[in-house]
């Protein structure tokens, strides 16, 4: 125990170790907040469509040798989830198929057009990579570490601002609109938030694991709270420490950030729907 814990004093003296750990807590953290909305919205898998349109997107900046991907990804991503959040029902075809479509399809055309144009030496590893997580979270300059404050504090500014008007709409969107709620406009606004988190947390988890960042959480957190905003901080709370523990894990025994985070995740689920059934059955 003695040795672990000099290992992690000695890692956490590093600079780089410091940025990541902040910035890690600050995308679950943000990545929390929507996760409760999508899961009572029937929009679960949002997450992975969105996904693989951003890594369509990043195949497609890669291949025009930007420096700076965010220009092209976080733009199409946007518009993507404003198309299926805000529009998608209104559509011949309905949310759940136009997701399966998008997420299927801007993968394959990703891999392919990198494929056929990329000129890395090593396509396979950066591919692998951009859908499982990278170590790109632990080489993150000090504007980027600053970047990503400032846009998680908007996102958590944002949900809090227009948290009960995203509450009305998240439970009941016709009642919302009879009250005088404009839904449109507050799908609007959760597809942007959420399309903003799916692109901050690609370096942190990859796209193919972005999902489970959003939606464990919220359903762990929904077998232990049964109202709103106890779901939401509860929510919060599990997101932001399984990403901690997570990233401390990936550091001490050199494993896979996004990986070792969902697997954190994954074992809260397992955790809470056993304490959950334990105290259904009266202990």
């Amino acid at each position: 125990m003695n040795e672990w814990l000099s290992k992690l004093q000695f890692y956490l003296e590093f600079p780089f170790v410091q940025y990541a750990l902040v910035v890690g807590t600050l995308i679950a953290l943000c990545s929390s907040l929507l996760g409760v909305t999508l899961v009572l919205k029937r929009f679960s898998y949002i997450g992975d469509g969105l996904s693989h349109v951003a890594f369509g997107a990043a195949a497609i900046a890669t291949i025009f040798q930007l420096t700076d991907n965010i220009i092209i990804v976080m733009p199409v991503t946007i518009l993507t989830a404003v198309l299926l959040l805000a529009k998608g029902q209104n559509t011949n075809i309905k949310g759940d198929a136009a997701i399966a479509m998008l997420s299927v399809g801007s993968l394959a055309i990703g891999y392919l057009l990198l494929n056929l144009f990329s000129n890395s030496a090593n396509l396979s590893g950066d591919v692998c990579s951009t859908l499982f997580g990278s170590t790109s979270i632990l080489t993150l300059s000090e504007n980027e570490v600053k970047i990503c404050i400032v846009i998680s504090g908007l996102v958590v500014f944002t949900f809090i601002l227009f948290y009960n008007k995203i509450f009305a709409v998240t439970f009941d969107e016709n009642f919302a609109k009879a009250t005088g709620i404009k839904a449109e406009r507050y799908n609007f606004l959760i597809a942007i938030v959420i399309a903003v988190i799916i692109v901050l947390s690609m370096n942190l988890v990859g796209s193919l694991l972005i999902s489970a960042l959003i939606i464990f959480p919220a359903l762990s957190s929904m077998r232990i709270i049964r109202n709103f905003k106890g779901v939401v901080i509860c929510s919060g709370i599990i997101s932001v420490l399984c990403a901690f523990v997570g990233m401390i894990v990936s550091i001490l025994i050199s494993t896979p950030v996004g990986s070792t985070i969902v697997v954190a995740d994954i074992v809260v689920f397992i955790l809470s729907c056993a304490s959950s059934k334990f105290f259904r059955n009266g202990g």
